[in-house]
């Protein structure tokens, strides 16, 4: 478990599970093998696993301790919970609230839960099965989401035909937080605890947010699914199979790494393998990942 410092906010990653994903060849829906064989020399081992073909992705949530408030940015997958499909995420018993334990920081005492968005792997742990019955994991928070994300998410729960393992996602992990009055919808940009600000960074999701950090002049992104693997960095217009609208997926992306090179803000995604955050450089047309940042930032 490592923490780092970004100004007077302590951050601490709590890891659900690391290890292969999809195979890189299917997980881009823009692949082409000459172009990625060309960032193997810095992909393999650690982001991409040469012998499967497949990407190293890590699931973890971001937590962050403010001095007046406690915030988890995503909730991972969480236990027990039937994902058909999906045998990565499908009935998981994890150590994931162990190790929130560890990093010193008991359920209870989380404030805000922010759901950059309402896929499978982002909500899981906003519940816990209690008797029965899907209760808020974490009982004495808000549960900040957008409102676009949420309301598409809940209609596609209604349609016939959706993916049984979207549609339990949301009947497991989203509505029981709406039920219990625990969610708080947002829109547009929205500031937050002295030090955040959520901005919008749709097409991964219709309303998927990200969440910028900013104490003391130091600043860091959390950038939801704007991007699952570093070779998105150099390779910025590469989406995922799961983004639902590919031209705005991509305008979110490069304005988000455009933005980390900017305000020398640190990114911190939710699928990075080790170190899991780098600062980024412009080169060009593309950009550059810059993982020595605890030398030459600081931490």
């Amino acid at each position: 478990m490592q923490d780092r410092h970004i100004g007077d906010v302590r951050v601490t990653r709590i890891e659900e599970q690391m290890g292969p994903g999809f195979p890189a060849k299917d997980f881009f829906p823009e692949f082409d093998a000459d172009t990625f064989a060309a960032e193997g020399h810095w992909l393999a081992p650690s982001y991409y696993q040469p012998e499967s073909g497949r990407l190293m992705t890590s699931i973890h949530s971001w937590l962050l301790r403010t001095g007046s408030h406690t915030i988890l940015v995503d909730a991972c997958s969480g236990n027990h919970k039937p994902r058909p499909g999906m045998p990565r995420f499908d009935m998981l018993n994890t150590q994931y609230l162990d190790r929130l334990r560890e990093a010193g920081v008991q359920p209870e005492e989380i404030d805000f839960v922010m759901c950059t968005h309402l896929h499978v792997d982002h909500v899981g742990w906003n519940t816990r099965l209690e008797n029965g019955k899907w209760v808020p994991t974490f009982p004495n928070a808000k549960y900040v989401m957008s409102r676009t994300d949420h309301d598409f998410w809940e209609a596609e729960a209604k349609r016939p035909g959706t993916e049984a393992f979207k549609v339990n996602t949301y009947n497991d992990s989203v509505l029981p937080i709406v039920e219990a009055k625990k969610a708080e919808f947002v829109t547009g940009e929205h500031g937050m605890c002295g030090c955040l600000t959520l901005k919008p960074a749709p097409g991964h999701t219709p309303g998927q947010i990200r969440v910028d950090l900013d104490s003391r002049g130091k600043r860091a992104i959390f950038a939801g699914d704007a991007l699952h693997n570093p070779v998105q960095v150099p390779l910025w217009k590469w989406n995922s199979c799961f983004c639902e609208d590919l031209d705005l997926a991509r305008k979110s992306r490069h304005t988000l790494l455009a933005d980390c090179v900017e305000q020398g803000a640190l990114l911190m995604p939710a699928h990075f393998a080790p170190p899991h955050a780098a600062y980024i450089k412009e080169k060009g047309d593309r950009f550059e990942l810059d993982w020595d940042y605890d030398n030459k930032r600081g931490r």
